[in-house]
């Protein structure tokens, strides 16, 4: 058995794979379960039951560990006061108590890509000072900077895509925009790659589609996978969706709920450029994307991929 690892976040959707992935490794794992249960039983499996305000907590889940995973993070939100108590204090705190420790952790955040551009919203800022927060700690650490996520228990965007399989395609990006995806499964992968032997940096990663993804060319692979033909497409322009944004966050104050349409939600989803460079990553630890977003649907779906024999595709 390696040496124990600490996971925040772990009864999330990444949270999840990332300790089921730990697990199958042949890790100890310690979990921090805050509101849901972590359904995985394991004799290797130990969960504390706190947030990441409990210090105490905090010092329970860490204590021996000699990897921190930390993947507790806030997506939804109406401004900073929603998201920096988690994305960026939460990481300050996990920090000072590793750093607390007779033996430090390493700590390895798992971020996003969106703090790449800290301007655009509340969350991305929050992200960007969570990752500045952790590297002004002096521990040994490293940032993963995952795009958009999916997989299973995703509650953001596989219901988009299943939308598109049924035939209505919304286009709320910008012409000509782009962006990278990677399956919850490959960023488990990763986060394995760098806990041993230990690699420190900032890394973003994807799943190798070279170029990342036009809205249009996510359409056509969700088609293709659900067996149908070419759906209706339903442009979203900005000029229909600010003021929808606007109006969901004043309801979201008046009424004390989390939006995930909002003004600086809005300015990520319709940014041109959200393509990740596996390049440093994989240099760095030998990981490569195993799932292409096709794959990765059929494995959701439970679609049969083209079948082959002697290497050749009965698929034309």
């Amino acid at each position: 058995m390696t040496r124990l690892v600490a996971v925040t976040g772990a009864a999330g959707f990444v949270g999840r794979a990332i300790v089921a992935r730990l697990l199958s490794e042949g890790h100890g794992v310690r979990a921090l379960v805050h509101r849901s249960p972590l359904a995985i039983d394991h004799p290797a499996l130990e969960s504390v039951t706190g947030g990441l305000e409990d210090e105490a907590a905090l010092a329970r889940l860490i204590e021996g560990a000699g990897t921190v995973i930390h993947v507790a993070g806030v997506v939804r939100g109406r401004d900073a006061r929603d998201f920096r108590p988690v994305n960026a204090e939460g990481v300050a705190r996990v920090a000072r108590v590793a750093h607390a420790q007779h033996t430090p952790p390493r700590v390895i955040l798992i971020s996003s890509l969106a703090a790449r551009e800290p301007q655009l919203s509340p969350y991305a800022a929050s992200k960007r000072e969570g990752e500045a927060r952790l590297a002004d700690s002096g521990l040994d650490h490293a940032i993963l900077r995952p795009p958009a996520l999916y997989g299973p228990g995703d509650r953001e965007l596989v219901p988009l895509f299943e939308t598109m399989a049924r035939g209505i395609v919304p286009l709320p990006g910008i012409t000509g925009a782009r962006a990278s995806l990677l399956h919850v499964e490959d960023l488990a992968r990763a986060v394995l790659a760098l806990v041993a032997p230990p690699v420190p940096g900032t890394f973003e990663l994807d799943d190798g589609h070279p170029g990342g993804y036009s809205w249009e060319e996510i359409a056509t692979i969700v088609e293709a996978v659900a067996g149908r033909g070419r759906g209706w497409r339903v442009p979203l322009p900005g000029a229909i969706l600010r003021p929808v944004a606007t109006a969901n966050l004043f309801a979201a104050r008046l009424f004390g709920y989390q939006p995930m349409l909002s003004p600086g939600k809005l300015r990520e989803l319709r940014h041109p450029d959200w393509v990740a460079d596996n390049t440093a990553l994989s240099a760095a630890t030998g990981w490569v994307p195993q799932i292409p977003l096709a794959e990765g649907l059929r494995a959701l779906w439970a679609r049969p991929g083209p079948q082959t024999e002697r290497g050749k595709s009965h698929v034309i």
